[in-house]
């Protein structure tokens, strides 16, 4: 999964908190970068609604392994390939 799409998106996220649109919604999502890249962590909460989207990412376990917290890898992945992020970090 390293070399795919959703790796790069989500490499390419600043960390700490973004203003992302998904969906037509507006999310607050929070990007933390641990122990030297080998962990990404992503949580995105739907701002005036219930939405959330919340995962780890360990690029160095096989390929690229993702661990979503309750839900679909499917939903994680769809949310990083198709957030539109704004060019300010909050």
């Amino acid at each position: 999964m390293n070399q795919t799409e959703f790796y790069r998106k989500l490499l390419a996220l600043p960390n700490g908190a973004n203003d992302v649109w998904y969906q037509g919604k507006r999310y607050l999502l929070r990007k933390e970068t641990l122990f030297n890249e080998k962990i990404l962590k992503i949580y995105a909460k739907e701002l005036g609604g219930k939405d959330l989207v919340s995962g780890n990412y360990y690029p160095s376990l096989k390929n690229g392994v993702l661990k979503p917290c309750e839900m679909s890898d499917q939903k994680v992945i769809d949310f990083v390939l198709h957030a539109k992020w704004l060019q300010t970090p909050l």
